[in-house]
């Protein structure tokens, strides 16, 4: 073996081990390497910063190799023309200059004496891009935010917390002006005083305490929005004095906080948002757990929750870490449906897997309450049954495997609903009854004996129970024997509480999706003798046959017996729905349903018929029973042989025939049972119920709601192919803002699916522009990005570019300036001619006063407003031309002529692209010949250095005095194109067809 051979260069940006070599790639080959890179970017498992090392190293290298032996302003030109190629060589410089930033001290004196350590570089360009107010600087310290890990008092972590702290006391008022990374800090830092207890970390814990109580006492409107889970973490600091000073507030004078903050109540009943759970969990973190819950069996999962402990859990500080990932798990994975009927590992397996490791009881109770939250102000309109789903089941799945964590949950339970908060004890009492009625509702458990009822729970905590949740319980103490062969089969024989297994499922057991249904099974045995003659004979019949064609000929046979019986026994009505309910459960809770019925009665009759009122009566009496019923009607009605326009009457009869019901709440009630059960028949229903029910779903901002939240990326095409083919409209014009308004709360998903709903009604953009002065950049993005994608498909007028050019311009606010950029690539003179007309209103003779009951007057853009657009674009727009425009130029000669000194003071740099009057006269004479003296300034300051093609403008008023000038560029031109081109060629044609362009 040669002795000489040298080892492979190590990486300068990240650390490689023998198991971690450096990739030895020919690096040579560009193709074969963006080949390499966009193909290990798509190879699961991967560590993606790994191979982005790689791409900066690369592009470190070409970046010394451009500048090497040159000065700096030689390797700056070098720069310049490398970049001028293409986009991939701007890229790899960028890239390269950063990697650069990062590991490069040697080049601290070139980069503003740059420091020599990779963190604190990452750090420095943070507060670098502050200071500089670029836009996204904010993201950047989400990033870093996310990086500070709960639970970890590595010096690392400690430093990295520390600096960050730093960085936001010094740009305070920066932090200040941005709502979501404000929230995010505060969280962060409450969540990690609880880690900083120790003497060597008094300084560290003064400096957050001092932050996070100064920005909640002055900002904290802006942290209200982190939900109830602000108090959880208040309650952790409750003891320091001025967290206590703040807990006196919040309880006593809510309104020293703000004026519209009533109380603990109010900041209780709000979910936390998922990015606040989220951003307590690093990255790496969240890689591991969720690969933990997605793809790895039931059964299988010790070594790498063993993993997982050594990495994260191991130490003392890290049991605090347990209420950061128990949240996360609960309130932030949803798994759906196809996961949760696969062998993967339940939620509620992980959950347990983290009580039984924890050695701490504080981390232990913290824990519990972490896993109980949503319970304790639960709402089913506001939060999901998936938040308190995993609580219920971890409780259910440990009886017998776990019989300690069970009952120690419970004894929780009880415990936290009397003294979690005493002024709203009966709010957390009605939360926990509601969450447990949900859970039965959905069918998450299909009974609550086995928790509440069993025998082998502590004498002590069996009575406590009882006392709690009397309403749950049976009324006598069951056996236990049934109580064990309900949980038999889902677990092994284990009750070593160590087992982070956490018990094992066979083979055969699935993990079953929720399924929504509100029927409670009853004994019909004791409803069949209130019924007489015929109609018992066919219930008993329907009872006993399985056959569903023979079935239907029952029904159909019980039904005419009804209809025919003038003298029909009224009180038979409710034993005859409860046993048509019990008998047709499966029917009714299956998602098949017949497409045709054979014979229709409801529907057929009409609507003064007397017999309709005993089918109305009895499906009334189902539908109590049974909520399925009313969506199944609508179906049924909708499928149905009758070709009446009002045969929906059926439906508003059935409504109407229900006691202490509307329509509308009907309507919606079983729209939402529908959503729930089928998503399917809930969208083939949704054209119908917009056509029959125009006054209900027009403008309804909950039914809308209610469909994007549901659908998935197929049942959209289904409802778009609905509204190209005419058979669904969804908008009317009244209702539509207030519809846009209410979207702006929603979560991203169903924001870009109700903006894609919108599109396809191919709604005027000038319906929309109203909203735009409410939109702000930093929280609408999903609305500001649908609305730049629609205006980018139209062309500038003057009723888009008002509201444009209206909105406060802010440097981190890209809306009007992107719109702009490319309006003045796609329709640069149109762009420009409006610019001017706007600039030329304020110099212009006064309009005539409007008379009286006119439309009022449009808002209109300041002068102020149109230059500081214009001046963006000069900051942040590479290669603009547009300012060179005639139009434009025009327009900022009038504002010189007519400005205050202030706004030529502020403006100076963009007005001094201003052309002198004089010379753009003369210019205009002789167009076409030489090259404009405005294409040769934009040059001379680096704006565009390509060949200026001279755009074409409408004739502006004040050019009068130009006619003669104009028409002898026309002849001049004319007769030169006679000469060149061997084709007879109008005055027309050099207009239209700008031939200057070809000779020149």
């Amino acid at each position: 073996m040669d002795q000489t051979q040298t080892k492979p260069a190590q990486s300068r940006l990240l650390i490689a081990t023998v198991l971690e070599p450096k990739d030895d790639l020919n690096e040579n080959s560009d193709q074969n390497f963006d080949n390499y890179f966009d193909r290990c970017l798509r190879l699961p498992g991967l560590d993606m910063f790994y191979f982005t090392s790689l791409k900066l190293e690369r592009c470190y290298a070409i970046i010394n190799n451009i500048i090497i032996g040159k000065s700096e302003r030689e390797a700056n030109d070098s720069f310049i023309t490398y970049m001028g190629k293409g986009p991939k060589q701007e890229e790899e410089v960028q890239l390269g200059l950063w990697y650069s930033i990062l590991v490069d001290a040697k080049s601290a004196n070139k980069w503003l004496k740059l420091l020599d350590n990779v963190r604190v570089q990452i750090i420095w360009f943070c507060r670098e891009l502050i200071k500089s107010s670029v836009a996204g600087a904010e993201s950047v310290c989400h990033s870093l935010l996310r990086q500070i890990a709960g639970g970890d008092i590595t010096p690392k972590n400690i430093w990295l917390t520390e600096t960050m702290l730093d960085l936001f006391f010094e740009h305070r008022a920066w932090l200040d002006k941005l709502p979501q990374l404000l929230a995010t800090a505060v969280y962060t830092y409450l969540r990690v005083i609880v880690d900083h207890n120790g003497s060597m970390y008094s300084v560290l814990r003064q400096k957050e305490v001092e932050f996070c109580s100064s920005v909640l006492r002055e900002k904290w409107t802006d942290c209200m929005v982190i939900g109830r889970d602000l108090v959880r973490l208040l309650q952790h600091v409750a003891r320091i004095n001025e967290f206590e000073k703040l807990w006196k507030d919040i309880m006593l004078n809510p309104a020293t906080l703000s004026p519209t903050f009533t109380g603990l109540s109010q900041l209780l009943k709000v979910r936390t948002s998922r990015k606040f759970l989220i951003s307590r969990l690093t990255p790496d973190m969240e890689t591991k757990l969720l690969f933990l819950m997605r793809q790895v069996k039931f059964g299988a999962q010790k070594r790498y929750q063993d993993w997982f402990q050594r990495q994260y859990l191991a130490t003392p500080e890290s049991q605090s870490l347990r209420c950061d990932l128990i949240r996360y798990i609960c309130a932030v994975f949803h798994p759906p449906n196809e996961l949760l009927c696969s062998e993967i590992i339940p939620r509620w397996a992980v959950i347990g897997w983290l009580l039984t490791t924890c050695t701490s009881n504080v981390a232990a109770s913290n824990a519990k309450l972490s896993l109980f939250y949503d319970w304790l102000f639960f709402d089913p309109e506001r939060d999901s049954i998936m938040n308190i789903e995993p609580a219920i089941l971890v409780m259910f799945h440990s009886i017998r495997p776990h019989p300690a964590i069970t009952a120690t949950l419970l004894d929780f339970l009880c415990r936290i609903m009397s003294h979690y908060c005493l002024p709203l004890k009966e709010q957390v009492k009605g939360g926990i009854y509601t969450a447990l009625k949900t859970i039965l509702d959905k069918r998450v458990l299909q009974t609550l004996s086995p928790l509440f009822d069993n025998s082998k729970l502590d004498k002590e905590l069996r009575v406590l129970v009882r006392e709690h949740f009397s309403e749950f319980c049976s009324q006598e103490e069951p056996n236990n024997k049934d109580v064990m062969e309900l949980d038999n089969g889902n677990h092994v024989m284990d009750n070593n509480l160590s087992d982070a297994a956490f018990s094992k499922l066979r083979q055969d057991n699935k993990f079953q999706p929720i399924r929504d249904t509100r029927y409670q099974a009853v004994d019909i045995d004791e409803y069949l003798p209130q019924l007489a003659g015929d109609v018992r004979e066919y219930t008993e019949q329907l009872q006993n046959e399985k056959d569903h064609e023979i079935q239907c000929e029952i029904m159909d046979r019980l039904l005419q017996t009804i209809l025919q019986d003038d003298d029909y026994d009224q009180e038979s009505v409710i034993p005859l729905a409860t046993c048509l309910c019990q008998i047709l459960d499966d029917e009714i809770s299956s998602r098949i349903f017949p497409q045709e019925l054979d014979e229709e009665f409801l529907c057929s009759m009409p609507e003064e018929d007397p017999s309709r009122q005993p089918i109305l009566q009895l499906l009334g009496e189902m539908y109590n029973r049974q909520a399925k019923i009313g969506y199944l009607l609508l179906y049924f009605i909708k499928v149905s042989k009758s070709v009446n326009d009002e045969k929906m009457s059926t439906y508003k009869d059935f409504c109407k025939s229900l006691d202490g019901k509307d329509i509308e709440s009907c309507l919606m009630s079983d729209l939402k049972a529908c959503q729930d059960d089928d998503v399917r028949l809930f969208t083939y229903l949704l054209p119908d119920i917009y056509t029959q029910f125009p006054s209900i779903a027009l403008g309804n901002s909950e039914l809308l709601n209610l469909i994007v939240s549901a659908i998935d990326g197929t049942q959209l095409q289904e409802l778009i192919c609905q509204i190209l083919q005419g058979h669904l409209i969804m908008f009317r014009k009244d209702s539509f803002l207030s519809l846009l308004n209410a979207s702006l709360e929603w979560e991203t998903l169903e924001q870009y699916f109700f903006w894609q709903l919108i599109t396809a009604h191919n709604i005027p953009v000038e319906h929309i522009m109203p909203i735009l002065p409410k939109l702000e950049f930093s929280s609408h993005a999903e609305a500001l990005s649908s609305v730049m994608v629609l205006l980018k498909q139209e062309g500038p007028s003057s009723d888009l570019l008002r509201p444009l050019l209206c909105r406060d311009c802010k440097k981190n606010d890209l809306f009007t300036v992107s719109i702009l950029k490319y309006w003045a690539q796609e329709y640069e003179d149109k762009l420009a001619e409006l610019i001017l007309s706007q600039v030329s209103k304020f110099n212009g003779t006064p309009k005539k006063r409007q008379r009286t009951g006119s439309t009022l007057k449009k808002e209109s853009p300041s002068i102020e407003q149109i230059l500081a657009h214009l001046d963006h674009m000069r900051q942040i727009c590479r290669n603009i031309s547009f300012l060179n425009n005639e139009n434009i130029q025009h327009a900022l000669q009038q504002i010189q002529q007519t400005a205050s000194e202030s706004l030529k003071t502020k403006f100076s740099d963009l007005l001094a692209l201003a052309e002198d009057i004089e010379d753009m006269k003369t210019t205009r004479v002789l167009r076409g010949l030489p090259v404009r003296k405005a294409a040769s300034a934009s040059a001379a300051m680096g704006l565009d250095n390509r060949s200026h093609k001279y755009s074409k403008s409408k004739k502006l008023p004040h050019e009068d005095s130009d006619t003669e000038s104009e028409s002898s560029e026309t002849n001049t031109t004319l007769e030169i194109c006679k000469k060149t081109f061997p084709c007879n060629i109008s005055t027309n044609d050099v207009k239209k067809r700008n031939l200057q362009s070809y000779i020149y």
